[in-house]
């Protein structure tokens, strides 16, 4: 390795490294596709003509952008344009082959994609084959409305208005009808589904397995058969405690089960969903278990199921391709992301160095009050008890798995050991898991991670007295209540874009956010304050015993900032040590640079308080190797 290289430092060679995501392709012009790279040390859009191997950068903003689609002919992008990472915006177009220049070199901005619809976050998009646009908007004032356009139209008509949180699911392939994913029963963590017909507005058929049951399940919209006329709509359900995909036909009311099964004859443990392949004969499904994803494809006459060669570790994403392949975006702990193909080759690499690789995770289960908690480990070079990091992740609706990531690589680099919890709550541990995050929120999750904690501590791997409790979004506001709930259990608290102070969040988040937390607490601040107080972190800054590190985005929706410089100011009050990074984004940064000048704050702040015996990394080389 050259010297220039080694100077920098494994931890930010992988935040620099260019990542790409898993191309999106138009249907039917399947050699155009969209994909999404930080190639310029940004988070931006790329289109890339796969029959000329030619890339285009489409988008450039400040602050990036990420949510784009392609419409089915390849003729045009679409992208949200918020600002500055405030997720409030309109739908803009270009395009694929770009704006030619206007006088003077000059390019003209990008179009209005549906002028007259008003800015707001975004429930969704559509974009049928024939033209037909339908667009889903959230906002406080209305709630969730949808709004078609017609192919010739000028303006879009709203069709559909309700205050509970919903959106798009999908247009049928001859855009007749919509399937609409919905929560009008009141339960954002269980939707229902409702198609309508779009000729005169009908609605079809409704799946809703909420209303008038006592334990509710959530069904989801994974889309419609890709051929004209069929009526058939994959769908997602937790009939049987977990996630699966199930065919439904909406037309004459025909469910039709997908049992699952491997060579062997075993049912497939953990979540399960799908997507049709093209031509509707078989289905690309995915499969989630204890941190881990693998790819099968299931032939619909016969009920084969037939297992895709992937690599141990996570699949973030897989899409068929018309000539049979299969690609996916794949990573593990240990090794970065690529996009990869079934057919054995590497589909798309970003330009530049493959980043330094990292520590492979080891699974830990330990026994909670509420089952077994599924932890992912790892260790740095050298003999325990480590300083240890628990990086907690956000969600709550989501879990940790053996990915890549920039973040823990980094602290394994400084010499901490790192430990990731799937605490109750998490995702890919069936519905009774998820589910139980319920009224008690927050607290529930504390104490898996006190669980694990109380291991990492008895099995020689952290050293107590250098414990650092961390997060971003959900994984902040867990950080921060667990410093008040458990003083004694940590040393230092970083929390980035957290939940601070829980009844003014609720005044000022999104719409969506304030759906899904009625249905964790039961009901809003008003109707049972109690559950609300006892779970927000600011009930308890008084208990707070260890200084605490805050980063908040000035424009963040989701973790808004003046319930932060609530909990700040208390803490100013009462004399706690404490430190506050505020920059000029939403929910986290989208700009390479900025991610890691976060981190490395994060990092200076832990060394500055845990002393002497740390790794540096100022001058060190890669951990790992570089992979394909």
């Amino acid at each position: 390795m050259s010297e220039e290289k080694s100077a920098v430092p494994a931890w930010e060679q992988r935040f620099r490294a260019a990542r790409v995501s898993l191309p999106d392709w138009a249907e039917d012009a399947p050699d155009r596709a969209l994909y999404v790279s930080n190639a310029t040390g940004t988070y931006e859009v790329y289109a890339w003509d796969r029959a000329t191997d030619t890339h285009r950068q489409v988008t450039d903003r400040p602050n990036g952008t990420t949510d784009a689609e392609l419409s089915p002919d390849g003729t045009w992008i679409w992208w949200f344009d918020d600002n500055d990472g405030d997720e409030f915006g309109i739908w803009r177009r270009q395009p694929f082959a770009g704006r030619p220049d206007g006088p003077g070199g000059r390019t003209d901005p990008d179009e209005e994609a549906v002028p007259g619809l008003a800015a707001s976050y975004s429930a969704g998009l559509a974009l049928g084959r024939d033209g037909t646009v339908v667009v889903g908007r959230s906002t406080d004032e209305h709630g969730t409305t949808l709004h078609l356009r017609r192919p010739g139209a000028a303006e879009a008509v709203e069709i559909y208005r309700h205050e509970e949180y919903g959106g798009v699911g999908d247009l049928s392939h001859d855009s007749a009808l919509l399937a609409i994913d919905h929560t009008e029963h009141g339960d954002a963590m269980h939707s229902a589904i409702r198609v309508v017909r779009l000729a005169d507005g009908a609605t079809v058929a409704e799946l809703d397995e909420v209303t008038g049951r006592a334990e509710p399940r959530g069904v989801a919209c994974l889309g419609f058969a890709p051929v004209d006329g069929d009526t058939r709509l994959l769908v997602a359900h937790q009939r049987t405690g977990r996630w699966e995909p199930m065919i439904w036909d909406v037309a004459t009311g025909a469910e039709t089960a997908l049992p699952l099964r491997d060579e062997q004859g075993r049912e497939l443990p953990g979540d399960v969903s799908a997507q049709w392949r093209p031509g509707a004969r078989a289905l690309l499904v995915e499969h989630e278990y204890e941190a881990r994803s693998e790819l099968f494809s299931y032939a619909l006459d016969t009920g084969l199921l037939t297992r895709l060669e992937t690599p141990r570790g996570t699949v973030g994403g897989a899409t068929a391709r018309p000539d049979g392949t299969v690609e996916f975006l794949w990573s593990s702990a240990a090794e970065p992301s690529a996009v990869r193909s079934t057919a054995g080759t590497v589909v798309l690499r970003a330009p530049g160095a493959v980043p330094p690789g990292s520590v492979p995770v080891e699974d830990v289960w330990v026994d909670g009050p509420g089952g077994r908690v599924h932890a992912l480990v790892q260790r740095p070079a050298g003999d325990g008890p480590f300083p240890t990091v628990f990086d907690i992740h956000g969600g709550p609706t989501h879990h940790d798995s053996d990915s890549f990531a920039a973040g823990p690589a980094a602290w394994l680099d400084h010499g901490f050991a790192v430990v990731r919890v799937n605490y109750r709550g998490s995702t890919g541990y069936g519905q009774a898991w998820t589910d139980a995050l319920r009224e008690r929120v927050g607290l529930i999750e504390l104490e898996d991670i006190a669980a694990v904690r109380a291991w990492a501590v008895a099995s020689g791997l952290a050293d107590p007295e250098r414990l650092v409790l961390t997060g971003g979004s959900w994984g902040g506001y867990l950080t921060l209540l667990g410093l008040g709930v458990q003083p004694e259990n940590w040393t230092l608290g970083v929390a980035a874009v957290p939940v601070a102070d829980y009844l003014t969040a609720y005044d000022d988040e999104m719409e969506a956010l304030k759906s899904l937390d009625r249905t964790l607490f039961g009901g809003t601040p008003t109707e049972v304050p109690e559950r609300w107080t006892a779970s927000s972190p600011l009930t308890y800054v008084e208990q707070v015993r260890v200084p605490v590190y805050i980063s908040a985005g000035m424009n963040d929706p989701r973790c808004p900032i003046r319930q932060i410089e609530n909990y700040v100011e208390r803490l100013e009050r009462l004399g706690r040590p404490h430190e506050v990074y505020r920059y000029d984004a939403g929910h986290g940064s989208l700009v390479v640079e900025e991610r890691i000048k976060q981190l490395r704050l994060e990092i200076d702040f832990v060394r500055r308080h845990l002393g002497e015996g740390l790794v540096r990394q100022d001058q060190a080389a890669p951990s790992g190797g570089g992979t394909a």
